[in-house]
């Protein structure tokens, strides 16, 4: 087996347990206070919530085993393979809410696969470098900080739905600019700890990983999930697979009809798992929403 065929299998894997962790860690967001908080509160409440903590620990387990994905393959590769996390969140959450999934579900979900498979055999991406140059980065942090600015100001004006949609994406856009970090970060861990302490994108990386968490727990508890987690699972893939192409040199091998049937998947890809994301948001009474949070 190739590095290609590792780093899925271990993207895979990590989807497993990514999945997993994020089921636990929406209900303990929703749950663990009944009281309008914002982001810095409820962060503050879930670090002492033990279901958070157990969700936590299985998705770094996750983590984990993205980080050695990203060491031997593509952002793009990996970031297209953990969008399956949905189909293992999907299960656990039917399990822990005793549901049925439903025929739409399941064929939404191998919708879902089948894009997928598409993507990561017809695309075959392939690796560029570690690190993105400084320029790159002055630009994608002029870029993204303007686009992300303007969300979490929506995000103070529209309550409901609109500001957990808004909160969703800038969770999900960090998580994808953390993952492209990520490659880098593990490239330097190979060299010794005292080069990755002089890597600038090491503390960048560190505060990204923070961010993301608390506006995703706040996106969780600002509006109904149907809106939240769509948005976090869309917009995370597809920030990390642009800037890993932009950013990071990463290249798709396929033919001029590989394009286009590439092209067909992935958007089959982004409507399954806004689909998936959707259904698993709800529950047999309705959206699971607590009250409206402050956000901040």
């Amino acid at each position: 087996m190739g590095n290609t065929g590792v780093a899925a299998g271990l993207a895979l894997g990590s989807a497993l347990m990514v999945g997993a962790g994020d089921v636990l860690q929406q209900r303990s967001a929703q749950q663990v206070t009944d009281e309008p908080v914002g982001t810095a509160a409820l962060f503050s409440r879930l670090l002492r919530d033990r279901r958070w903590w157990a969700g936590s620990l299985v998705a770094g387990a996750g983590f984990g085993l993205q980080a050695a994905a990203l060491a031997i393959g593509s952002v793009v590769l990996v970031q297209a393979l953990l969008v399956t996390s949905l189909l293992v969140a999907l299960l656990v959450s039917a399990k822990a809410n005793h549901r049925r999934i439903t025929v739409g579900q399941g064929i939404w979900a191998v919708l879902l696969a089948a894009a997928v498979a598409v993507v990561v055999t017809v695309g075959n991406p392939q690796s560029g470098s570690s690190r993105g140059s400084p320029q790159s980065w002055a630009l994608v942090a002029v870029i993204m900080g303007v686009a992300l600015a303007l969300c979490l100001i929506g995000a103070r004006m529209f309550s409901g739905a609109v500001g957990a949609l808004l909160l969703g994406l800038v969770s999900g856009a960090l998580w994808g600019l953390f993952t492209v970090l990520t490659k880098g970060v593990v490239d330097e861990l190979g060299r010794g700890i005292p080069a990755l302490l002089r890597m600038p994108e090491l503390y960048a990386w560190v505060v990204l990983a923070i961010a993301a968490t608390a506006w995703e727990q706040s996106a969780f508890r600002a509006g109904p999930l149907t809106a939240s987690l769509p948005a976090v699972t869309i917009a995370e893939p597809v920030v990390g697979s642009v800037l890993g192409i932009a950013v990071l040199g990463e290249t798709l091998q396929t033919s001029h009809v590989g394009l286009v049937a590439l092209g067909i998947s992935v958007l089959a890809m982004v409507a399954a798992a806004a689909a998936l994301a959707r259904s698993q948001a709800v529950f047999p009474g309705g959206d699971q929403k607590l009250s409206p949070a402050t956000k901040s």
